[in-house]
């Protein structure tokens, strides 16, 4: 076993790397920005150090400063985690020719898989199945709308050396092709320097299943069963679980022996996941289920896999990389139960799921199942990576129990003033069509609108009423009670929740969490946070100024694109710019048809959040 370690990315999974790694009696060694100097996984290594300011180009990304801080440190090994640099092979390349070990795959498997297009004809030749569609060297616009035509909508255009949700766009008619083709384009440039694009079929009723694989430098391939990724949105997971419901053992030994196939046909070494697309829509059935592409990394929902066998995956890698076998071989591996993981993100799904960046003055996360997580109460989300606050990993002896356990700790969770996802994932859980596994990965589509709502039902309300009515002096609810002259007195009160007023009841049998922040009061409830207070004496509800046509930034970010000019006519719906904030692009459009007023940003300004970037003026009938 190496004697230190040097960590190649931050956060959580650092952290979970430290976990393991400290046991072994190995140094650990971590590498920070300057906006995560005071984060748990800089003071929990042996050692830290600064690479850069905070834009991970200029630190998590830099492989010149991540190289000097190996050799600065005498690390004798670097795990890269995932994102960043796991899977750029001329890094791993650079780390191995300065006589470090690298925990992570070979760089010819990192080439090979890490283009989808070359992978996938990779894969056709080792006979792994692989979804229709064009992977050809002709990237002009004309030939991908025809191959498109040709394919037939509605289609997945999806960078050739993309990942992770990034540089992915479905297109169901021909009109919207160009403008998501030039979008797509823009977020792979951004995100992997590479504009490249492939075409493919798009499922109707898709499941996503992978399979994770381990290999040695022996020769030895083993898989460790597959996890479903269908629950997400826009493409990113949202909840994994392990094994995938509905999957029969013939179906699952056809996809598991698919994915050992794969690896073996790069003379893959290390951690990897194979993805594969299911066409669910008859039920799962081996030739209805085709390759996707290759994670040649550690997945970032990997607890669930180390759930139900047992296993420590980050231990795995490095003993492999050490050159020691696989701990274990294909017919000493087993599945133990079920295993879900919940992705808890700072967004706010009642705003499109908008980003949320700030300091997370309260911050409790469940105690009863296992929590991974990058950040404690009083750290700060920003807006330079990925939003996620924690991973919440529960398991059981079987789907049923393993979901209720998930359930009542997504209902624990408090974050504020942060938004996050948690009354979402809440939600989710308890949700009759997800309890009965009747997903794909459009689920979040249908039912989003429902999941996300924002609205505080009649309990909600009554807890927020009687919140506020304990350990008050004096009668101060007779001035909000419902009091009428000569009539009964209505015992209903008025209180303000997230700035509108409803009427509620103070009731003695309801449980009311919450917690006095500064000025503020937050009712903690199944995951969501609600700011209460009594009403104030106006009420002036804030419409972020889409009545008067003022546009403001629905979060901080970068001003990618702005699409039109001072004096332009614009239908309602017409997109005026494009704001980036956390690698996601969002579209700021027209509220109704009219004329462009002042335009007060241009491309490559940075906006904060409710800055007004551009007025609309309604047109006069």
């Amino acid at each position: 076993m190496m004697e230190s370690l040097l960590i190649a990315n931050r956060g959580e999974i650092a952290r979970r790397i430290i976990r393991t790694a400290k046991p072994l009696g190995i140094r650990t060694i971590a590498v920070y920005s300057e906006a995560d100097a005071g984060l748990p996984f800089v003071s929990e290594a042996d050692e830290a150090i600064a690479i850069g300011p905070s834009p991970a180009r200029e630190s998590y990304l830099s492989q010149e400063r991540i190289l000097d801080a190996a050799k600065k440190t005498g690390a004798a090994a670097i795990h890269p985690g995932y994102g960043f640099l796991s899977e750029n092979a001329d890094f791993a390349e650079a780390v191995e020719k300065a006589g470090i070990l690298w925990v992570g795959a070979p760089p010819d498997a990192i080439r090979a898989m890490g283009l989808k297009d070359a992978a996938k004809e990779l894969m056709q030749a080792a006979g792994v199945p692989v979804t229709p569609g064009y992977m050809g060297a002709d990237q002009s616009d004309e030939r991908l709308a025809a191959e498109t035509e040709t394919i037939g909508y509605p289609v997945l255009i999806k960078a050739v050396a993309g990942g992770g949700g990034k540089g992915m766009r479905r297109v169901d008619r021909p009109q919207d092709f160009a403008e998501r083709l030039a979008s797509c384009r823009r977020e792979a440039a951004a995100s992997f320097g590479d504009d490249r694009v492939l075409i493919e079929r798009y499922i109707a009723n898709p499941r996503h299943i992978e399979v994770q694989v381990f290999a040695d430098k022996l020769g030895n391939c083993v898989h460790l069963f597959e996890r479903d990724c269908s629950l997400q949105r826009r493409h990113q997971k949202v909840i994994e679980e392990a094994p995938a419901p509905g999957l029969d053992a013939a179906t699952r030994a056809a996809i598991c022996d698919a994915a050992v196939k794969a690896a073996r046909a790069v003379n893959y070494v290390g951690a990897g996941t194979i993805e594969f697309i299911a066409d669910a829509s008859a039920g799962l059935h081996p030739d209805r289920i085709w390759f996707m592409e290759m994670n040649t990394r550690l997945q970032v929902e990997h607890p669930v896999t180390e759930a139900i066998t047992g296993e420590d995956l980050v231990l795995w890698q490095l003993k492999v990389a050490g050159g020691e076998p696989l701990p274990k071989s294909q017919d000493e591996i087993a599945v133990n139960g079920w295993a879900f993981e919940a992705r808890l993100y700072a967004e706010n799904p009642a705003a499109g799921y908008l980003p949320s960046t700030g300091r997370l003055e309260h911050l409790r996360l469940p105690k009863s199942v296992r929590v991974d997580s990058g950040v404690e109460q009083g750290d700060e989300i920003t807006a330079f990576y990925d939003p996620m606050i924690a991973k919440i990993i529960a398991h059981g002896p079987n789907r049923e129990a393993a979901l209720s356990t998930l359930a009542a700790a997504c209902a624990e969770i408090e974050v504020w003033p942060v938004r996050s996802n948690a009354g979402l994932l809440a939600r989710i859980t308890t949700d009759p069509d997800f309890r009965a596994a009747r997903i794909d990965t459009g689920f979040l589509d249908r039912h989003g609108e429902s999941l996300a709502a924002s609205e505080p039902d009649e309990t909600v309300v009554d807890r927020a009423a009687t919140a506020l009515s304990k350990g008050m002096d004096g009668d101060p609810w007779s001035a909000l009670t419902g009091f009428r002259i000569a009539a009964t007195s209505d015992s209903r009160v008025r209180v303000r929740i997230d700035g509108h007023l409803h009427w509620g009841r103070a009731r003695p049998d309801l449980e009311a969490n919450a917690v006095e922040m500064g000025e503020a009061t937050v009712l903690f409830d199944a995951g969501n946070a609600w700011s209460i207070g009594l009403p104030l004496a106006s009420e002036i509800e804030a419409n972020h100024g889409v009545g008067d046509g003022a546009i403001l930034s629905p979060m901080p970010g970068l001003v990618i694109s702005v699409d039109v000019a001072e004096g332009d006519h614009v239908a309602k719906g017409d997109r005026l710019l494009t704001v980036e904030a956390m690698k996601m692009e969002h579209s700021l459009r027209a509220p109704f048809d009219g004329i462009v007023g002042k335009l007060q940003v241009s491309t490559g300004a940075r906006v904060s959040e409710n800055q007004l970037v551009v007025t609309v003026i309604k047109e006069q009938d």
